[in-house]
């Protein structure tokens, strides 16, 4: 197996991973309230997920 004939600089490793980053959720309205809910999701305040109700949410009076 080979091995490393010198160091590798931190700057020439920042180099090769200046790609790995995170991206921030999509977010889009719910369909049934209009809360902002992000995707693959089911709404929290309504329970609905695609149009159809997923959770049975409880009614505070």
């Amino acid at each position: 197996m080979a091995h490393p004939k010198h160091k590798t600089s931190s700057t020439r490793r920042d180099k090769r991973r200046t790609h790995y980053k995170a991206t921030p959720a999509t977010i889009s309205s719910c369909s049934n309230c209009g809360a902002a809910v992000k995707y693959h999701t089911v709404c929290s305040e309504c329970g609905y997920y695609r149009g159809k109700l997923a959770i049975e949410k409880e009614v505070t009076v």
